[in-house]
Parts: structure tokens; sequence; C-alpha cells
């Protein structure tokens, strides 16, 4: 823990009653918020994050919001990353009150693994003093989406804090210690096509949205229907090719009988 978030830690409630936790600007145009919800929601839908090295075998918790601010310390202004995650957190069952209603540092305990910006004009700073106080405060994966490359000719940008708490690129978007990638992804989200931002597994795969999985599952009990029926009418025309033949074999003992019968007649009459 760094000596900031150490000392972060120790905060009085009353020191914190003048923070302005949340209010009712509009921020969001239609396309980040529905980019907001995919990216939440499909992580809660469909990612299992990676196994804790102290205990491996426990499922591990973690806490993905939108538009929420990350207050660092009491004196020092939040940012409100439109995305973040952060890993073996869980909101606090009394949500409600000061203290637990936004993502204080000190009261979570640590910072999020990940902030994500998605640009919407030239006035965030998000390539100058939000890269820099991120990086200051150990935010592992920092990740800035321009899909109209407002601010440089970059859609995507994935940072990976290093030495000195500087962010270097990663070319491949990944975020390797998390298990999880970014990719740019043409499709339908909510009846809507376009370009959107999406998270891949460690093996490249989509994370797919509850919709998708939804749809995944009806196609496979649809495929299941399926082979039932194939089978249920292989079986029955199994059913049926061995009644035909049962009836056969009958005919032929009968014409058979018949035969040795006749040939018997003949025998008795010379």
């Amino acid at each position: 823990m760094s000596l900031a978030l150490a000392e972060a830690k120790y905060v009085r409630r009353d020191l914190i009653e003048h923070i302005v936790t949340e209010d009712d600007e509009p921020v969001d145009n239609l396309y980040s918020e529905k980019l907001q919800r995919m990216l939440t929601h499909s992580l809660y839908s469909s990612w299992t994050p990676p196994p804790d090295e102290d205990h491996p075998k426990k499922a591990r918790k973690f806490l993905a919001a939108a538009n929420v601010g990350i207050f660092f310390a009491v004196a020092e202004k939040p940012l409100v990353p439109d995305v973040f995650l952060s890993l073996d957190v869980a909101p606090h069952k009394d949500w409600y009150e000061k203290q637990h209603c936004t993502y204080f540092v000190w009261e979570f305990g640590k910072v999020p693994e990940v902030a994500l910006e998605i640009v919407s004009n030239r006035k965030g700073k998000e390539l100058t003093d939000k890269l820099k106080t991120y990086a200051r405060w150990g935010i592992d994966y920092y990740v800035v989406y321009d899909p109209q490359k407002r601010l440089s000719k970059d859609v995507l940008c994935v940072y990976e804090l290093g030495f000195g708490k500087r962010y270097r690129p990663r070319k491949d978007f990944m975020l390797p210690t998390l298990g999880l990638g970014l990719t740019l992804w043409q499709g339908v989200f909510e009846d809507h096509e376009d370009e959107w931002l999406r998270w891949l597994d460690a093996e490249g795969r989509l994370i797919q949205t509850g919709e998708e999985r939804a749809a995944q599952a009806e196609r496979r009990a649809a495929q299941a229907e399926q082979r039932a029926a194939h089978a249920e009418t292989q079986a029955s025309q199994e059913t049926q090719r061995a009644s035909n033949a049962e009836a056969e074999l009958e005919k032929l003992r009968a014409e058979l009988a018949q035969l040795k019968r006749s040939g018997a007649k003949k025998k008795n009459k010379t």
C-alpha cells in the first residue's frame, strides 16, 4: 500500500460531510451511456476474475461501475471515470450512507485496477491531467476510448502502470494481470448497430453480454431439441424397420412351412 493510500485510510467521517458525491448534471451522450452499460453488465454476466495467488480456490468479488466518482483524498477533487473495475471489493450494505455511497478509497481500502474514459469532447483532459492523476494514485490500467478521434489519431489507448508510476502504452490492448483485454467490435447492441468497445478474455474471445448469453442458450436449447427430435425420429424409424423385418421374417417362415407341407404331400402321393 502506498503512503498516500495508507494516510487516506484514516479519515474521520465528519470530514466528508461537505463532499458532493453526486449531482444532477447530464454528462453523457446516448452512445456513451449505452457503452458504459455494455461494459459493466458484460463483466457481471460473463466474466470470472482470475484466482488470487494466495487463495486460488476462493471466488473473487469485484465492483464494476459507471459514472461513479473515485475520491482519492478528502482535499483532492475526485475523478469520475466512465467505467472502473475494482477487484476484491463489494458495495457496503448501507450504501445510502454518505461514507458508502461512492468510491471513497479510504473506505474500500484500495484503488480500482482499471479506469476507463470515453472521450466525447476536447475538455476532459483524458490524455494529460487525468492520465497523470490515475498514475499518481496507482491505477494499474488506464483506458482512453476516443471513437471520434477528438484527442489523437488513436481510437483506443490502453496504458499499464510501470516503474516510477509512469504509464506505458500496451499495443495489444491487453490487461494481463486481470485476464482481460479490449477490442473494437462492429455489431448490434440493444437494437443499435455501431462500433463498440468490448472486453476480451485472456484467450482473446469476446466477453458476452447478458443478451448474447441468453441468445446462445436459446440456440443451444433449440439445437438440443432438434437432436432429441432427430433421435426420436431415428428410434421410431428403427422400430418400424424392426417391425417390418419381423413381419418379413414371419412371412418367410410361413412360406417355408407351406413349401415343406407341399413337398410332403407330393412324397405321399408317389
